[in-house]
């Protein structure tokens, strides 16, 4: 084969995407011993088989977790893209618990990113294949944060038919996002307005969070259930 032959063959290589996770290789990740206690706690009201099989994360992707938090979700991300991949966590303040995680060996391929919510994107991460916000969203309500900026960052970074997948608790119709700082909750087709005005596409919504019987009247539901949340992928077309 012939020098252009070659490099159109590398190229050819380089643009195939890893296959995704299969789902006893996802539960393999949220079984393995190396992770702690508190994240297994966590893990009973994350859904996180569901959850990560749901986002999509391969082998070699570079990923942007926004709002990252203590890292729950960047650790098991990090673990999905492996050592070849880069999970970019980003905060405006990093929390004891994030720092402390990074220590650990499957922090590795973790780049802490310390920037504001409504310029979540460090240059060096562009082009991305994934974005996550887990659960956060609403709390850019009652914090002031420009989240029309946080989505045009978000689409700007994004590859063309890259994801951006948010998970966050279910408010009642017509409450938009107006209980983010006593429910803690917002409404979906509120959020889903919002991303698509940055020109998003919502490409499927994940149900395994969902609970028709939380009556979403108060931050924690009464009686005792789970919360009722949705989980929504867009794509930048």
């Amino acid at each position: 084969m012939n020098r252009i032959g070659l490099t159109l063959l590398a190229l050819l290589v380089a643009g195939c995407a890893a296959p995704p996770l299969s789902r006893d290789r996802i539960a393999q990740i949220v079984g393995d011993p190396s992770r702690s206690a508190a994240d297994r706690t966590n893990d009973v009201r994350r859904n996180p088989v569901d959850l990560l099989a749901f986002v999509g994360a391969r082998p070699g992707m570079r990923v942007l977790d926004v709002s990252a938090g203590g890292g729950y979700t960047t650790e098991l991300l990090a673990r999905m893209v492996g050592p070849q991949g880069t999970v970019y966590a980003q905060t405006p303040k990093p929390s004891p618990r994030l720092l402390e995680r990074l220590k650990s060996p499957a922090a590795k391929n973790v780049v802490l990113v310390v920037r504001p919510f409504a310029d979540p994107v460090p240059p060096e991460a562009k082009p991305l294949e994934l974005v996550t916000l887990m659960f956060n969203y609403h709390d850019f309500g009652h914090l002031g944060v420009d989240r029309a900026a946080v989505n045009r960052a978000v689409f700007a970074a994004l590859k063309p038919g890259g994801h951006y997948v948010i998970a966050d608790h279910a408010g009642r119709p017509g409450t938009g996002i107006s209980e983010s700082g006593t429910l803690h909750r917002i409404e979906e087709s509120f959020l889903r307005q919002e991303v698509e005005a940055a020109g998003f596409r919502l490409a499927e919504e994940g149900t395994f969070l969902r609970n028709p019987a939380d009556p979403r009247d108060r931050e924690t539901p009464d009686p005792p259930q789970p919360k009722d949340e949705f989980v929504l992928k867009f794509v930048r077309p």
